[in-house]
């Protein structure tokens, strides 16, 4: 299968880099029907991401994001493009939130499910 890496460094905290990564998961299940779980930690986070085809992660870090994502046979095809595509949105919200112009002190809307610490992970529900 092919695999899709990204690494973007920032200066946003883990607390904006959290906010960034809950608006990118959003996107991610509105655009690409994805299922997303967040797993929130002390020092980091994880989302990770699946659907048909695709399954992968985003470590969330106070300096950097790493994505990796693992490409199914039938969408293999369309890596580069796939790849373009999740590199333009994430960057465009990186951009926005480090200008200060996307982030605002209220969290957004939360969709994807949600976990602390060590806690088992729940699956967001499909809308």
């Amino acid at each position: 299968m092919p695999d899709i890496r990204i690494h973007r460094d920032h200066q946003l905290g883990l607390a904006k880099a959290r906010k960034v990564a809950w608006q990118w998961a959003e996107e991610a299940e509105s655009k690409f029907d994805m299922s997303c779980t967040v797993i929130e930690g002390e020092t980091s986070d994880t989302i990770e991401f699946t659907r048909s085809g695709v399954n992968g992660r985003l470590i969330v870090a106070p300096d950097h994001f790493d994505l990796d994502a693992k490409l199914g046979f039938l969408l293999g095809a369309f890596s580069r493009t796939i790849e373009t595509q999740i590199e333009e949105a994430l960057d465009k919200l990186l951009a926005k939130s480090q200008a200060g112009a996307g982030v605002t002190a209220a969290a957004p809307r939360k969709s994807a499910a949600r976990t602390a610490g060590k806690t088992a992970a729940k699956t967001a529900p499909k809308k």
